[in-house]
């Protein structure tokens, strides 16, 4: 049984989801939260498997939330269903540690399938929204549209741009005639200033700004 918390500051969205997706017998309702800060209550109390999180609410925005609920219950799944398929909210929501982002407007059938697939593990986009993404990776096109690319040293740069060639630490190092283990420290500070949590996100900012072949 996967247990489910839906989080979403219109009642009547709330009540018309509990009532379909409690159709299946696999899955069970077992809360409802009308906002960001409610939903991290009720996360706390209920422990449910996926929680159904809206993006735009008065208080704490589904963004928010989703941070605070991955970083605290990371047993926990959260799956984004929105109005909106703007860039942003999907960007912020992903990197959040949402499992997924999908708009209400898609078939019941396929909403329930996701969920099974997000509990499971996969990632879930709604049609499209992979396409929007790769057109605009992680919110950023250029360096003089990110005030954070600007704070970076040079050495941060170079740095980066060798991330988004693939390069190892040691190989970076090795070009840059380092230590590896300040390649290392400039990782750290790479990941702490661009706001991502891994290296992969970092290659994909360096690609979106340096145009890598």
């Amino acid at each position: 049984m996967i247990s489910l918390l839906i989080v979403d500051d219109q009642s009547l969205i709330c009540q018309g989801l509990k009532t379909m997706l409690e159709l299946q017998p696999d899955l069970q309702v077992v809360g409802i939260a009308s906002n960001g800060e409610m939903a991290i209550e009720q996360v706390a109390a209920l422990q449910p498997n996926l929680v159904l999180m809206d993006v735009r609410m008065p208080l704490m925005d589904g963004r928010a939330a989703t941070r605070i609920i991955c970083e605290r219950f990371p047993n926990v799944k959260v799956l984004v269903l929105s109005t909106f398929d703007d860039d942003q909210y999907i960007v912020e929501s992903i990197r959040a540690g949402a499992k997924g982002y999908l708009l209400k407007d898609m078939p019941a059938d396929e909403l329930v399938q996701a969920i099974r697939l997000a509990c499971q593990g996969y990632a879930q986009l709604a049609p499209g929204l992979l396409e929007k993404l790769m057109k605009n990776p992680l919110g950023i096109a250029k360096p003089n549209a990110s005030p954070e690319f600007e704070t970076l040293t040079k050495r941060e740069q170079q740095v980066l741009q060798f991330i988004g060639k693939g390069a190892t630490n040691r190989e970076i190092a090795e070009q840059l005639v380092v230590a590896e283990g300040t390649v290392k420290t400039h990782v750290t500070h790479l990941l702490n200033r661009l706001d991502c949590r891994n290296r992969s996100q970092l290659a994909i900012i360096a690609n979106s700004i340096f145009e890598i072949n």
